[in-house]
């Protein structure tokens, strides 16, 4: 198998230290291995695979200087505007975790057990979709396969490391009975409706999203999607209320058959014995589970699920490296 020179950019992070345990797991074919992160960082160390790197300071040279195949990029998305090019000029194939190239045309968003295809299309920048977005698409992606989908509900209950260390932080200060200083309101005892800034049609940037983004990976521009973000007193592993709407009819039994089938999807649904999908079990998983699976008793071809998965592994830094490990497997 081909070896590769792979870089982790802003690994400092919360991201960036989960690239380096989904790494850890899955054993790329690593060659040479850079860490980058901000000149404050720089000079700091990491362990990986038993070895210590010294934390580079990113340049604009630093991608040619080092012949870097492959970066996973998450460290912002002034750092991704600034230097995705200037990786990509140099011969290096971007994988982005900010939001800055994800509905740009001529970059392909993509979640590998939905849409690896569109991986192809790159020009040296591939985009990770947004961690509410990602976890949903794998669920509906088999969905609209099979009966074609007409309309999305999406209600998401979001955890706070969603935010970074400084949600987590405010969690736990508010436990302590301390202000938050992150969110606007307190997350303690607490569910904001609020999840990054509101724009003039009324929704958040996050719930606008999600409608855009899933139209994208699914290449479905016209599909009706709406959207409700809300952030939740719980530490990490966003929960996902979806209601789906299809153009055609099912049967309830063949449908849930179709996502236990489906890649990275794990049904859990016996409610007789109280299992459903649960944030805690979810946490350090890279699958999506889905449960609570029936149907939508005011629509004729109509269901509701109940969809969790750990945001920072298979919303972030596993969906990630699982393009890297398709476009080394691929090439």
């Amino acid at each position: 198998m081909k070896t590769i020179n792979l870089a982790v950019v802003g690994v400092t992070g919360m991201v960036g230290r989960t690239f380096l345990k989904v790494l850890e797991e899955r054993k790329l074919p690593i060659d040479n291995f850079y860490v980058f992160a901000s000149k404050r960082s720089a000079g700091s160390t990491i362990t990986f695979e038993g070895k210590d790197y010294t934390v580079l300071e990113l340049t604009e040279t630093s991608f040619s200087e080092h012949q870097i195949d492959i970066a996973l990029f998450s460290a912002g998305g002034a750092t991704s505007l600034k230097f995705a090019p200037i990786a990509a000029a140099s011969g290096c194939i971007v994988i982005d975790n900010s939001s800055t190239w994800r509905m740009d045309p001529e970059v392909p968003l993509v979640v590998p057990e939905v849409n690896p295809q569109d991986i192809l299309t790159h020009k040296g920048i591939i985009a990770n979709p947004n961690c509410s977005t990602i976890q949903a698409v794998v669920a509906l992606s088999p969905l609209h396969k099979a009966y074609s989908i007409n309309r999305v509900v999406y209600t998401t209950f979001q955890a706070v490391s969603g935010a970074g260390r400084g949600g987590c932080v405010d969690l736990s200060d508010g436990l302590a009975g301390k202000e938050p200083t992150k969110f606007p309101h307190p997350i303690a005892g607490n569910c904001l409706p609020h999840i990054d800034v509101f724009l003039d049609n009324g929704y958040t940037k996050e719930e606008m999203k999600m409608v855009q983004e899933t139209r994208k990976i699914l290449h479905a521009p016209q599909l009706k999607i709406t959207a409700t973000a809300v952030r939740v007193p719980v530490f990490n592993s966003h929960s996902e209320s979806i209601n789906v709407e299809f153009n055609n009819p099912f049967e309830l039994e063949e449908l849930v058959e179709v996502l236990k089938q489906a890649p990275g999807v794990i049904v859990q649904d016996d409610t007789a014995n109280n299992i459903y999908p649960l944030a805690l079990n979810a946490n350090d998983n890279d699958e999506v589970f889905v449960g609570r699976i029936r149907r939508d008793e005011s629509s004729d071809n109509g269901i509701n699920m109940w969809v969790v998965a750990d945001n920072i592994r298979k919303g972030a830094a596993t969906n990630a490296v699982q393009i890297a490990q398709w476009i080394i497997a691929n090439a």
